[in-house]
């Protein structure tokens, strides 16, 4: 027992002795040891992402400073539309209806664009247009149905700069003449939609307004130009020296066939289509690496540009006259009437000349103004006149009205002349807070065509809501067009001629 005694407090002593060495100080020369370190805070939650300006959208650079590169741009325009159709139209076989609620896509589009080298481009186009329940199907828009439109291509492009004033390219390109319009972007339009008179020949001799050709353009300057060479395709209208008559039985089995004096695109046009457009920039250049020119640049720049332009094809229409008489008993093959039937031939002789003004005006409330003007004077040839409705609703006539007018169509092109402008003002930014921003605009287009007895008007009034400038914006718009149903389209003498209202809300989404 007494032994363990001892052992209790020589450990007791032990354990005094230890704890006294803990806290002496330690021995001259010699740093005490570091406390021990603070326990480190809990990571912050990441910040949200803040979104970035769009800029140069889905690029990929191939290079470390982003000189070779390939971008993908796509768009898809959709609409939600009241039309009251031209009179006598239907929307399914035999069935007349007055008007609908109907959507569509008007556009649905993807770029491709790759920079390998600083002396070349390559760029393609693909898509479809003018797609609804009833039309811009496989099967033809006036046919329908709508299902299955063709995917196809727009543009397929490659080009070359020779220096800083010159490139070269070719390929099926959009380096048209005639207009501003001509060679529009469709991303950044002001209105709704364009008048479609900026595309004369559309799906006539060209491919949605583009063609196979060679093309020149550059700048010098603050002069801009562009010029091409290119192939018309063949017409896809089933047009003969017959159609370009009336027939009546005149006696026995023999019949006549009278020239309306009317011109029509030639089935046999293989001269080449020259274009060219100059315009000259006061103030700011505009980018010029691909053919689109910006409908408003929303207070981002400021452009006053005033241009001219054209576009020639020798014998590019044909007519018979009125005094022009032709008999036969049997009908005669398409080959014995171009070799029997003489025609007249009409070199196509497209002109325009515009001016473009878009500034900003107040710069801390960032409003911006956009005005744009273009003259047309189309020659095609005697009483040439066409009808085009955009995404139209209408699927044929009943009744014995023309089927050129059925749906929303209008007078798009012809011999004579037309005018077009918009106004647009882009309202403060306070309006609607930091995000959203207004656009209202107002659109005229005048058109005097040789064959009508009346001119056309279309009036357009409504308002970009933008989202993210042209990138996600929704447009309202309000047209009056006018219904040229009751024409007589022997003699153009037109009995009537009644307005319809047409309203569309268009979602866009560029990315």
């Amino acid at each position: 027992m007494r032994n363990i005694r001892y052992a209790l407090a020589a450990s007791a002593l032990l354990t005094a002795v230890g704890a006294t060495a803990q806290v002496q100080p330690p021995p001259a020369g010699q740093t005490p040891a570091p406390a021990p370190a603070a326990p480190a805070p809990p990571p912050a939650p990441p910040a949200p992402a803040k979104s970035a300006p769009y800029g140069a959208g889905m690029k990929v650079n191939l290079s470390p400073d982003g000189s070779k590169y390939l971008r993908f741009m796509t768009w898809h325009q959709v609409y939600t539309r009241y039309t009251k159709n031209n009179e006598g139209t239907t929307r399914a076989p035999n069935k007349e209806q007055k008007g609908q609620v109907d959507f569509g896509l008007r556009r649905s589009r993807l770029v491709l664009l790759a920079q390998l080298n600083p002396r070349f481009v390559i760029y393609t186009h693909l898509g479809i247009n003018n797609q609804n329940a009833v039309s811009g199907g496989a099967t033809g828009e006036a046919t329908g149905p709508g299902k299955k439109p063709q995917f196809f291509i727009h543009e397929a492009v490659t080009e070359y700069k020779v220096n800083q004033y010159l490139s070269l390219g070719a390929g099926l390109h959009y380096l048209n003449g005639i207009s501003r319009l001509t060679s529009a972007s469709t991303t950044s339009i002001l209105p709704i939609d364009l008048p479609l008179t900026n595309f004369p020949t559309i799906e006539q001799s060209d491919q949605f307004a583009r063609w196979l050709g060679v093309y020149a353009k550059g700048r010098i300057g603050k002069l801009d130009y562009r010029f091409s060479a290119s192939d018309p395709f063949l017409t896809n209208q089933a047009s003969t020296p017959l159609s370009l008559g009336t027939t009546s039985v005149t006696t026995g089995n023999i019949t006549t066939n009278t020239g309306t004096g009317i011109a029509q695109y030639n089935p046999q046009n293989t001269s080449h289509v020259y274009q060219g457009y100059v315009s000259y920039n006061f103030l700011e250049p505009e980018a010029n690496l691909l053919p689109y020119f910006t409908g408003t640049y929303l207070g981002t720049k400021r452009v006053f540009s005033i241009g001219a332009g054209f576009l020639y094809n020798k014998d590019a229409m044909y007519s018979r006259g009125t005094n022009d008489r032709f008999t036969y008993t049997t009908l005669p093959s398409t080959a014995d009437q171009f070799a029997n039937i003489p025609t007249r031939k009409h070199d196509l002789k497209l002109f325009g000349v515009d001016a473009f003004y878009d500034v900003p005006l107040d710069t801390a409330a960032r409003t911006a103004i956009t005005l744009y003007g273009v003259y047309y004077n189309y020659n095609m040839g005697p009483n040439h006149v066409r009808f085009v409705g955009p995404e139209n609703p209408g699927f044929g006539v009943v009744n014995g009205f023309n089927a050129s007018t059925r749906g929303n169509a209008v007078p798009q092109s012809g011999t004579g002349d037309s005018f077009y402008g918009q106004v647009g003002y882009l309202l403060p930014q306070k309006l609607f807070g930091p995000k959203a921003r207004l656009q209202p605009y107002v659109a005229y287009l005048h058109s005097n065509y040789e064959f009508l007895s009346k001119d056309a008007n279309v009036y357009d009034i409504g308002a970009n809501l933008l989202l993210d400038g042209h990138n996600a914006k929704v447009t309202l718009n309000y047209r009056a067009r006018p219904d040229f149903s009751r024409t007589n389209f022997t003699t153009g003498q037109v009995s009537s001629l009644d307005y319809k209202p047409e309203i569309t809300l268009q979602t866009q989404i560029f990315l």
